[in-house]
């Protein structure tokens, strides 16, 4: 027979927690707007989540405005080079619009 629980687990280990702590959930949907333009990159990207740095810090940055999750300096979270990042034309030579600000100009 197996020592472990009854499910597999293992009854002797104490969780860990995470290393960051817990965080709030965003039952309020405050970032909404931030989460839905970082998904809409990774869809549009093929989920190249290096090519989304620029909403993934946005999102975080709602998340430290609205005390959902422990203000950090954003180069703690690797966010070091990321102004260089935005600045950056894309292939054609246009700066990268938000898919949000997308869809107003064609309103």
């Amino acid at each position: 027979m197996s020592a472990g629980g009854a499910f597999g687990g293992n009854r002797g280990v104490r969780p860990v927690p995470p290393e960051k702590g817990v965080f709030p959930l965003d039952h309020l949907h405050e970032c909404d707007l931030e989460k839905k333009d970082y998904l809409a990159c990774l869809k549009s990207t093929g989920f190249q989540s290096e090519n989304c740095r620029q909403f993934s810090k946005k999102y975080l940055e709602c998340r430290m405005e609205r005390n959902l999750m422990a203000k950090q300096d954003m180069s703690e979270l690797g966010f070091r080079n990321l102004d260089e990042v935005d600045a950056a034309p894309d292939k054609n030579g246009k700066l990268e619009t938000l898919p949000n600000e997308a869809e107003e100009k064609t309103k």
